[in-house]
């Protein structure tokens, strides 16, 4: 396993266990043979299956799963290699239903195994074209471009409201602004099909607005028992995070969740990821609580990149600063505009490798 240098910038929780409390509701006669399990996979590997039989039941056949899917089915014990070629990077949860004996129904065992990044993220670099002044009673969550127009939504702090807001970044007039009722906590925003996409913090509801009015006009319930926080999309789906190491893909039509990645830099999982940007074909999201930015394969899940932008805070003045939040792409200039909750500054910054 390798090491990578560069993860010392973001220092993000670390999960290297690959099994655990293996669940036996077979009565102790069956298990998942987890000697045989490496500490942690790639997706280059092959996982093999196999089971204990201690007390050397007569085994009919076996069905197996993993992450619920059937993989295979054999008769007696017979090992099972499966390729790991397109699993999620992330738990690999294993399932195998045991019939013995004319047992009709069954026992089920359970196990898991982490399969991580093999990719190493690489160190890339900036330079500020730049700078602009941001208001600091922003508590920034998203951050994005519609039509050359920098728009912004924030959380709830002192006595403002959660709101979004278009506004010319340049001299800072704010052209409209839309006020959450109080109960609601602004999170990330994104557009998509002419509607203007907003989540909500712990409310588990988001809201859709028209965007040429910024009226409301419908208000829906995540699918799912998740927070909202950063959002963006590729054209097609929406995608967003929710405080883990997961990227939901959503569909704007009906507002489903259609599927989801787990963001790995290295063996390394990355949690709390907030606000995204889809920038190039990669998700581009800022870490809650790092001064990093993480350059994210939305097909895997995989890090490619990592972006320290501990310099910038260096030239904050504002004493109510807090984290890095808010990456917006102009696709008119190619450039990428970043700032923070209550910065006092907003900076406009071309990447390199």
């Amino acid at each position: 396993m390798k090491n990578y240098n560069v993860l010392s910038i973001i220092l993000l929780a670390v999960t290297m266990v690959s099994c655990q409390g293996t669940k036996n509701n077979g009565e102790n006669l069956f298990s998942f043979n987890e000697a045989k399990f490496k500490p942690v996979y790639f997706n280059n590997e092959v996982l093999s299956l196999e089971l204990n039989n201690p007390e050397n039941k007569k085994i009919d056949s076996i069905i197996y799963y993993v992450n619920d899917k059937k993989i295979a089915s054999k008769k007696g014990l017979e090992k099972v290699d499966f390729n790991l070629k397109d699993a999620k990077l992330g738990y690999q949860n294993l399932k195998a239903l045991v019939y013995f004996e004319s047992d009709s129904a069954g026992k089920e065992i359970t196990s898991r195994v982490e399969m991580v990044s093999s990719v190493q993220p690489k160190l890339l670099k900036y330079t500020i074209v730049n700078t602009f002044a941001h208001d600091t009673l922003s508590f920034t969550e998203g951050l994005e471009f519609i039509r050359d127009t920098l728009f912004e939504s924030t959380g709830s702090g002192g006595d403002r409201k959660s709101f979004f807001r278009k506004y010319d970044y340049k001299s800072m007039k704010v052209y409209k602004q839309n006020d959450l009722e109080t109960q609601y906590f602004g999170e990330g925003i994104t557009m998509i099909n002419n509607k203007i996409y907003q989540l909500t913090w712990q409310s588990n509801v988001g809201f859709i607005y028209n965007l040429n009015t910024l009226k409301r006009e419908k208000t829906f319930t995540y699918d799912k028992k998740i927070e909202g926080w950063g959002m963006t999309n590729d054209g097609t789906c929406i995608y967003q995070s929710d405080g883990t190491e997961k990227i939901w893909k959503m569909n704007p039509n009906t507002q489903k969740m259609i599927d989801y990645i787990n963001v790995y830099a290295g063996s390394d999982k990355i949690k709390s990821v907030n606000e995204l940007e889809w920038i190039n074909g990669k998700i581009y999201c800022n870490i809650w609580q790092k001064d990093a930015i993480a350059v994210v394969n939305p097909a895997t899940g995989a890090v490619e990149g990592i972006l320290n932008m501990a310099d910038l805070r260096k030239s904050l003045k504002a004493k109510n600063a807090e984290v890095l939040n808010g990456i917006a792409y102009n696709p008119n200039t190619k450039t990428i505009f970043v700032t923070g909750k209550n910065w006092d500054k907003m900076f406009e910054i071309k990447v390199v490798e």
